[in-house]
């Protein structure tokens, strides 16, 4: 472990959209979850958890035990001291597994996938006792993991929800290919088949239902990479192709009925490939922020349109507030959003 003191000054260009808070040159970051103001954690390669509680002025990094070989694709913060993380790669392997802590120090192995074919993709949480972790299909069905206590796993059936198609799975980019709202609703975001399709279910994965979008799909690298929603209603999904990722797409959907129906956005879209995409609370739904290896990406009329302010890498993004917004990517970067900014940060 180590406390790591935030750069917060040092080669930053006036007035830059992101304040980077580099802490570890080496952990790629692609797991971001943003509590409060003040708590924001981030998860990466080599079973690697940072932590601030402080916005940003310091961080606590900590190896999980048991995951120094692992990549923490994804972690879902409760609080402080309260977080689930979850590590992506071949379950035959024992790279598929979920990890719990209650005092924000001691980890706990709360589950491992054996079985071929397991992936984990990402993880969100309803509440401190109800989350939910997806993962690549199996056998052509819906691979889902809920909790209803916060300690214990169990696989939902889902032999009668649609079948997946050819090639069809989720991308554990940021994180953020799963997200919940209310006490029930949840969305799912795939690629890597001939057609980019999002997932919905409004009884907490007991059923659900499937529809296509127009984001660009048709092989393995490409389709749709996060989602987000600002209401039951209203969301929106981002992605493209990661092996081009300044190449111009249809890389952007959105929703108003709750995920039955997508269509592109009216206006200009970001450039390049995006992997995560976040609403900025408190702007009504107007608001969002996109990031990617393209850069990131800014909207203020729901998705309809989309201007580039920042021409570097990120993995994945996450707000707390108007204020409080965090970016994470590769070679150690975090970044804090800089809501007065104007001008674009530099590498």
């Amino acid at each position: 472990m180590a406390i790591v003191c935030a750069l917060c000054a040092a080669g930053r260009p006036a007035q830059a959209q992101w304040l980077l808070h580099p802490v570890d040159s080496t952990i790629e970051f692609r797991g971001l979850s943003a509590v409060n103001a003040s708590v924001v954690w981030a998860s990466g390669t080599r079973g690697r958890i940072a932590r601030s509680t402080d916005g940003g002025a310091t961080w606590r990094i900590d190896t999980v035990p048991g995951a120094r070989g692992l990549d923490l694709r994804d972690v879902q913060a409760m609080s402080a001291t309260r977080a689930w993380t979850m590590s992506s790669g071949e379950a035959e392997k024992g790279q598929a597994k979920i990890f719990g802590t209650t005092d924000g120090a001691t980890w706990v192995e709360q589950f491992a996938e054996k079985d071929s074919g397991g992936f984990f993709d990402s993880m969100a949480a309803w509440d401190n006792e109800h989350a939910i972790t997806i993962g690549d299909p199996i056998k052509h069905q819906l691979y889902v993991l809920l909790t209803s206590d916060g300690h214990t796993w169990t696989r939902v059936p889902t032999e009668h929800a649609p079948p997946t198609i050819p090639g069809e799975g989720s991308f554990a980019a940021s994180g953020t290919c799963v997200v919940v709202n209310g006490s029930s609703n949840a969305w799912i975001v795939t690629g890597g088949a001939a057609t980019a399709r999002v997932w919905r279910t409004t009884d907490r994965g007991k059923t659900w239902k499937v529809a296509d979008t127009p984001v660009h799909a048709g092989n393995s690298s490409s389709g749709i990479f996060s989602v987000a929603f600002a209401d039951a209603r209203h969301g929106v999904v981002v992605g493209g192709d990661y092996t081009k990722p300044k190449g111009l797409f249809d890389n952007v959907a959105i929703t108003d009925d709750g995920g039955a129906t997508w269509r592109l956005p009216r206006g200009a879209l970001p450039q390049g490939f995006m992997s995560g995409v976040a609403y900025i609370p408190g702007t009504s739904g107007r608001s969002l922020v996109a990031v990617g290896l393209g850069g990131t990406a800014r909207s203020d009329d729901g998705g309809e349109s989309w201007t580039m302010i920042d021409a570097v890498p990120y993995n994945s993004v996450a707000f707390a507030s108007s204020t409080a917004g965090w970016a994470v990517g590769p070679r150690g970067r975090i970044a804090r959003w800089n809501p007065t900014a104007s001008g674009t940060s530099r590498p």
